[in-house]
Formats: structure tokens, C-alpha cells, sequence
């Protein structure tokens, strides 16, 4: 009966209405995100002269199109060797800042979960109050602190500062709280020592969770830019969104690699979507309610 009144209700004009307004507004939504990529792939296949003359415009003209920018960012010269530094410079650091981010947060997360001590939630509300605090109040004491441990210049002072991430910690937390406690006592009963139900029994469960903050995490070293310029020095050490903000300058700006290697420079954090759009889906709806 109530099946067939829900049904009943589906079919309503008003319903109807309301479906095809959210379609339509999610429809423009995925218009007006889709649109700045589109432009820029479309942009990478036309000459610099090109580019300069309209912009990053939505043009079809088959004319104007060719890989000559992508045959110069291949082509084995200087720009091409500074470029591939640059993308090689970026992967170590994203790897490592990822890979340790997650490690840390979620051991932090987990003692936040699975162990009652005092002070606990007082350590749980710390954590989440510096999510509060602006970036750029804490850039300058970082820095210092960069500068006394003598890191300038360094992957590891690129890396370091963003190892613990409050958002991290938060997530992990959240999505460890749904999982049952009585997974620990059955492991502990078995003879199973602390470090093996962390990472045998409960990490394994947390794959979604894993999955969905190593995309954000990746994406978040990936573009970062204003840390990573205020402690490299050399440009041998560069990052990739550092280096092509490099080609631009007063004596000649080369847009021929800037858009294709900018084009370029997506397809890593898109790989890494598409091979666990899965888990991120399920991480995110996992996390979001607890229970």
C-alpha cells in the first residue's frame, strides 16, 4: 500500500517539476565545470599566436588545430627537459606527502577511535580547532621553523609541514567511528597484538576511506604552489605549477607549453580518480554519517 502511494506521489506534476529543475541545474552545473577544461584542451592544440589572439574561447576550427605544441613539449628540448624536471619534482613530492599523510592521520584517527584515555575529545577538539586557522597566519612561523631546522630548499621542507592534516584526522575519525569495537575484543581474545588488528583488521576496512583522502590529499600537493615557492630556492627543485608559472615573463611568455603542459599536468590526478572512483564514492558516502 505504501508502495504503491510513493509511486502515486513520483508521478505528481509537482514531482515531476522538481526533477526537472535539478536535472537542469545539475546539468548547468557540470556545463559551466566542464567548460574551463574543454577550453584549455581545445587551447593546447592551437599555436601560441592563436591563443593570445582569442583566449581560452571554445573554438572548433580544424584550421587552426594542431599538435605542435604537444610534439614541442616532447621534443627533447630545453623546455621540454625543464617541464619533465618539473613533473618529475611534483610525483615525488605528491608521493611521499600523500603516502605519509595517510599513515599518520589515520594511526592519529584511530588512536582518537578505538581507545578511551583522558582527555581524549579535549585532543579531538584541538585537532579540529586548527582547521580554523587560516593557512597564512601559520605560513611565517612555519617558516621560521623551516629555516632554524634548515630545511630551505629541501623536498622534506615541502613535505613535512602538511604531514598531520586536521581534515585527514577528521575524516579518518569519522569513518573509523562506524565500524564495530568488537572487532578489537574478538582480535585481542584471539591473541592478536594491537599492531596487527590496526593494520591486518581494521585498515583493510578502511580502503574507502583511504581511497577517498589519497585523492584529495594528492590533488592538494599536487596544485600547491604558495608553500612550495616560499621554500624552494633553486629551479632545479621546482614543482610543476611553480615551474610553469616560470614561463611567464616580461621578456616572453611561451604558451605554446604552458596550456599542454598544463593540459599534460591533469592527467595523473585523472588516472588516479578513475582507478578508485569506486572507493572515493563509497569513502565519502561512508564517512559522512556515522552508524
Amino acid at each position: 500500500m505504501a508502495n504503491t502511494k510513493q509511486k502515486d506521489l513520483s508521478h505528481t506534476p509537482s514531482h515531476i517539476v522538481k526533477s526537472v529543475l535539478g536535472t537542469g541545474l545539475f546539468a548547468a552545473l557540470c556545463i559551466l565545470i566542464a567548460f574551463p577544461l574543454l577550453a584549455g584542451l581545445l587551447a593546447s592544440f592551437r599555436p601560441g599566436t592563436e591563443l593570445i589572439r582569442k583566449g581560452l574561447a571554445i573554438d572548433l576550427n580544424p584550421s587552426t588545430m594542431t599538435l605542435s605544441n604537444y610534439a614541442y613539449l616532447f621534443g627533447g628540448n630545453e623546455d621540454s627537459r625543464k617541464y619533465f624536471m618539473w613533473y618529475k619534482n611534483s610525483l615525488l613530492i605528491t608521493f611521499f606527502s600523500v603516502v605519509l599523510t595517510l599513515i599518520i592521520c589515520y594511526f592519529v584517527a584511530y588512536g582518537l577511535t578505538m581507545y578511551e584515555f583522558r582527555f581524549k575529545n579535549l585532543l579531538f577538539t584541538l585537532v579540529i580547532a586548527t582547521m580554523m586557522v587560516p593557512f597564512e597566519i601559520l605560513m611565517l612561523p612555519m617558516y621560521k621553523e623551516i629555516i632554524a631546522l634548515h630545511l630551505i630548499d629541501t623536498y622534506v621542507g615541502v613535505i613535512i609541514t602538511g604531514l598531520c592534516s586536521a581534515s585527514t584526522i577528521f575524516f579518518f575519525r569519522q569513518y573509523l567511528s562506524g565500524l564495530p569495537k568488537e572487532l578489537l575484543s574478538a582480535a585481542r581474545i584471539d591473541g592478536a597484538n594491537e599492531y596487527y588488528i590496526s593494520v591486518k583488521i581494521i585498515l583493510p576496512l578502511a580502503k574507502p576511506a583511504f581511497a577517498s583522502m589519497g585523492i584529495l590529499s594528492a590533488m592538494g600537493a599536487w596544485n600547491a604552489i604558495l608553500w612550495p615557492l616560499l621554500v624552494l630556492k633553486g629551479a632545479q627543485k621546482f614543482t610543476l605549477p611553480i615551474g610553469l608559472n616560470t614561463l611567464l615573463t616580461p621578456y616572453g611568455n611561451n604558451y605554446d607549453v604552458l596550456i599542454a603542459g598544463s593540459m599534460f599536468g591533469i592527467l595523473p590526478i585523472f588516472v588516479i580518480f578513475l582507478i578508485f572512483q569506486k572507493y572515493i564514492i563509497d569513502g565519502m558516502t561512508a564517512g559522512a554519517v556515522k552508524g
